[in-house]
């Protein structure tokens, strides 16, 4: 199958390349995706800074990129050769099937899970990928490919609002106002929530939360978040362990507390006694599980808008520029890189 398969790879802190590699063959049970979007996430622009997150360390060149979207060209033995033609969003993290958490209905804690442009598994910043076609979630033509690739980062969203529970009528604290924090307050408009309180220290991202349905901002700049907020659910997205601690304390007693940013820190310190206290349930998440179709569903219906989000847009050459937007451009919330072009 001749298909030139132009790639961006990580060879370490800072250092990028484009080079060409052989297409990918699609195995059993698998499709080959075009790839025509790839989001830019923080976990992409912290490898190329830094070479690690945690205990994952860049020990070999890697393809960045998680946040895809694309078309079937073909497909593996087994795999239904129907799909080709169709676009589809890619879910990054293909799990093992076999292990207890997966059996159990939590495959995002999968130990075996093979995650795009997590060390070692190469990422989606090229301009063809292999995927298990349980993972390559059909998209409908109201949805562009940039939408459809920031599926990823808005089935977060979806999660921390499962993980919260909400059911209608809370108001909830959404601390961090960046992309994981702005589709994580239109999913929980979306669920019904009365009030949707937005917190960050950039006024620009602070206004599109507002435009995207947030009933109030707070800019961290010029006030602090009052005690006597009432929240009763704390959607954390900023990753800032003084965030947690200050969200904890505005939730009312009896609230729920959900840590999905996850900062450079492995520890945060949070206020026990209170929680203790007022009876507080505090939970984290790690990516998400079956939430790929009420998150498309969500966006291909405008109850969560994808497109304002979108701030700049680079070809594969150019994806240093992309991975680099977000400390040269304050405005900045979401860049993506289009392999195709």
């Amino acid at each position: 199958m001749a298909y030139d398969n132009r790639v961006a790879v990580l060879y370490g802190v800072k250092d990028l390349r484009v080079e060409s590699r052989p297409t990918p063959e699609p195995g059993p049970g698998e499709l080959l995706v075009e790839v025509r979007s790839v989001g830019v996430c923080g976990s992409d622009v912290h490898y190329y800074e830094h070479g690690r997150i945690g205990h994952y360390v860049v020990e070999q060149p890697l393809v960045l990129g998680h946040e895809a979207s694309g078309v079937v060209v073909a497909a593996g033995p087994g795999a239904d050769a129907s799909r080709v033609g169709e676009r589809v969003a890619l879910e990054p993290g293909v799990p093992c099937g076999r292990c207890a958490q997966c059996r159990t209905g939590h495959y995002n804690l999968c130990p075996d899970v093979r995650f795009f442009a997590t060390p070692p598994i190469d990422g989606a910043f090229a301009r063809y990928v292999t995927i298990n076609q349980e993972f390559a979630h059909r998209v409908p033509d109201s949805l562009d490919d940039d939408e459809a690739a920031l599926i990823e980062p808005l089935s977060v969203g979806v999660w921390a609002s499962w993980r919260a529970g909400l059911r209608g009528g809370e108001r909830v604290l959404v601390t961090g106002a960046g992309p994981i924090g702005l589709v994580a307050a239109q999913v929980a408009r979306a669920f019904g929530a009365a009030e949707v309180i937005v917190t960050d220290v950039n006024p620009r991202r602070l206004a599109l939360a507002a435009e995207l349905g947030a009933t109030s901002v707070i800019d961290l700049t010029r006030e602090s978040v009052p005690a006597d907020v009432g929240a009763t659910v704390l959607l954390e997205c900023s990753g800032v362990p003084r965030a947690l601690v200050d969200g904890i304390v505005a939730l009312a007693p009896a609230g729920t507390a959900v840590a999905v940013g996850m900062g450079p820190s492995a520890d945060a310190v949070v206020p026990l006694q209170l929680i203790q206290n007022r009876e507080i349930n505090l939970t984290g998440t790690f990516r998400y599980a079956n939430t790929y179709p009420s998150a498309i569903a969500m966006a291909a219906t405008g109850r969560v808008q994808l497109r304002p989000l979108v701030t700049g847009r680079f070809d594969l050459d150019h994806a240093e520029d992309a991975l680099t937007a977000g400390s040269s451009d304050p405005s900045a919330i979401k860049t993506v890189v289009r392999p195709q072009e």
